[in-house]
């Protein structure tokens, strides 16, 4: 087994040929900038970002309705921070909220049960956004909306799964050579998911963990799997990863949704990619199959090129000139987890 050292080393001496590395995952893209990753890897092996924060990805309609429910009277919407200056065709959460609209940040989602039931003559919609990691917490409100009756609070869904994404980068990006998969996501879904995109693409899919030192080892059974022309599946986050994942949530997640084709912003429309409340809980839907609108990207966005890891942040030609966290053009700047709002927080380090 190497020594931490020996792996150090050998990454910053690696001379074959170049390897592109996708970390899918936002949490990894910041932990590569605090434990200064790539100033110890060799020029040869690149890291860019994926499509793994769900605000980015979250598409433009989806948020206008959101701001239509925000400004109806007697209606309140209920979201996660992140999604408050995410914009749609006209206006983000935040300025529907400067036009007198009704919005509430919540920190748990759970907390919008109690919410409800605090004041029934308000319709709640909460903004259901996330991958595998959220939907089970989405499953156990709807659970508990059931338990206690509430009929003034409905989720309006844009839920997306990792595994048809990964199916169609592999597919359209012919540069990605292999990918760090998601560390909470997998905790979720379980490793095997990602042993057929192995054999099937000829790439390497290796889990790891959050710290440092378990990304430099990832990374390294990255290299050590392309000069040997071995690819394959790795879980390297064994103590939080199992071959199955997590059970009991899925089983919940499976009784209330169902598949569906979604629109990934930046992307389009992923067939299969989606989850979205079954019909015979069609009662707690604020309507989640709204037409879907085709709009363009703001001139001199490059949030597509990022979340597809063809370019990194700072070679779009917005980034940190126009484009910044208070004045955020695409939705890559706008989440903690986006790749642009990482590498402006760390702009200098890159």
């Amino acid at each position: 087994m190497k020594t931490l050292t020996q792996v150090k080393e050998e990454l910053k001496n690696y001379d074959g040929k170049k390897i592109k590395i996708m970390e899918v995952c936002g949490t990894h893209t910041a932990s590569i900038f605090k434990s200064g990753i790539r100033s110890l890897l060799s020029p040869k092996i690149e890291l860019i970002s994926g499509p793994g924060c769900p605000v980015c990805v979250t598409s433009s309609a989806y948020i206008d309705v959101l701001v239509e429910y925000a400004l109806k009277e007697n209606h309140c919407v209920l979201t996660f921070g992140d999604m408050m200056k995410v914009r749609g065709s006209q206006l983000s959460l935040t300025g529907a909220k400067a036009e007198g609209g009704n919005v509430k940040i919540l920190y748990s989602p759970l907390n919008a049960i109690q919410i409800a039931r605090s004041n029934e003559q308000i319709q709640y919609v909460f903004a259901a956004v996330g991958f595998e990691t959220t939907t089970p917490i989405y499953a156990l409100m709807m659970e508990e909306m059931q338990k206690y009756q509430i009929k003034n609070l409905k989720l309006l869904t844009s839920i997306k799964t990792m595994l048809p994404a990964l199916h169609f980068i592999c597919q359209n990006e012919k540069e990605i050579d292999a990918f760090l998969c998601p560390g909470h996501v997998s905790v979720m879904t379980g490793s095997n998911i990602y042993t057929d995109l192995a054999v099937e693409y000829q790439k390497p899919f290796v889990i790891a963990g959050f710290e440092g030192e378990l990304i430099l080892a990832a990374i390294y059974e990255i290299v050590q799997q392309i000069k040997e022309q071995a690819f394959r599946m790795k879980n390297m986050y064994t103590s939080a990863v199992s071959e199955e994942g997590n059970r009991k949530a899925a089983a919940l997640v499976d009784q209330y949704f169902t598949v569906c084709d979604e629109k990934w912003r930046g992307i389009g429309v992923i067939q299969e990619s989606g989850l979205r409340i079954k019909e015979e809980y069609k009662q707690y839907d604020a309507g989640s199959k709204f037409k879907e609108k085709d709009l363009t990207t703001p001139k001199g966005c490059k949030c597509t090129e990022v979340i597809l890891g063809r370019i990194h942040p700072v070679d779009c030609p917005l980034f940190d000139r126009v484009c910044n966290p208070l004045n955020a053009i695409g939705p890559c700047m706008v989440s903690t987890e986006g790749a642009c709002g990482i590498w402006y927080k760390n702009r200098g380090n890159e």
